[in-house]
């Protein structure tokens, strides 16, 4: 496994490898990214991993400074996944002194995490399209829990004829249904506890759908009825949108929904989400390539 800092070594290294399957990441690794590698490892030849934690999609008072960081831990945990390459730039290496071009995705970005964060999607679009253009892959691997986020790369991808293969693993959850992300470590052994109230409420609205409703304000609005009993938890926003268009519903049609959810347990801001539809299509879109 080579380790890179520099975009010029990376691209020397790039050149000797036809297929490259790429899992881009903010480090801090759990069981969530390995399943990407893993995924990357079964269909491409080369599998690289980026580590940035990127400041660009960070609003001025979120968690930018205290995000968790464990580059050697990281490192043994790719090494033992088989990863070829780990591109490990510094700030000034992807944003030099005078950087000023930035990518905007519009149409998927303004509502959801994009209301709620506002420049988030303009800082994860650039940082992406900056690795793909850097590194080049033939494959690159998301997860659904970022569902927005897979939603704006593909459109990136697509709008920008990038001649990459967009790829999104399924979320990856502990036993008691919290979807895995870095940062629950800052959850203390109480808000652990009630951070799954955002997987039993996307669960009670899932029960409603299988029941038969295709009310969409029905659907958001158990799930607020389940978060609204935690005491922790301080609700964002609930959402009940096409799963293409991320457009909030009145009803549900043949295309199914997104669900998803931001909510505050304590300090630390979790975001979660499921997919409602039996069309193939739209479960290809979360779950495969283009």
């Amino acid at each position: 496994m080579e380790i890179i800092k520099t975009i010029a070594r990376l691209r020397q290294v790039r050149a000797r490898f036809a297929q490259v399957g790429l899992v881009p990441t903010m480090g801090y690794l759990h069981a969530g990214h390995l399943s990407l590698v893993r995924l990357a490892r079964d269909a491409c030849d080369t599998v690289a991993v980026s580590i940035f934690v990127n400041p660009t999609q960070f609003g001025p008072h979120e968690d930018l400074d205290r995000y968790p960081r464990n580059l050697e831990r990281d490192f043994q945990l790719l090494q033992a996944q088989g990863v070829d390459l780990v591109f490990v730039p510094d700030v000034a290496e992807i944003y030099p002194d005078g950087y000023g071009t930035y990518v905007e995705v519009q149409g998927v970005t303004e509502m959801l995490e994009g209301a709620a964060r506002p420049g988030h999607f303009r800082g994860v679009a650039t940082v992406v399209c900056k690795l793909f253009n850097i590194i080049q892959p033939t494959h690159a691997y998301f997860g659904q829990k970022d569902a927005q986020q897979t939603v704006v790369v593909r459109k990136m991808v697509r709008d920008l004829d990038l001649p990459i293969e967009i790829v999104i693993g399924p979320t990856v959850r502990e036993a008691d249904g919290l979807a895995l992300s870095s940062r629950n470590a800052y959850l203390a052994p109480d808000e652990r506890v009630a951070a799954t109230v955002l997987y039993r409420a996307l669960m009670s609205a899932r029960a409603r759908y299988e029941a038969g409703s295709r009310d969409a304000e029905e659907l958001r609005a158990a799930m607020q009825a389940v978060l609204s009993a935690e005491p922790l938890a301080r609700v964002e926003y609930v959402s009940a949108a096409h799963p293409l268009t991320l457009q909030e519903l009145d009803q549900l049609d043949t295309d199914g929904a997104l669900l998803s959810m931001a909510v505050r347990i304590g300090r630390t801001r979790l975001i979660d989400n499921i997919i409602l539809c039996d069309r193939q299509v739209i479960r290809d879109e979360y779950s495969s390539g283009q």
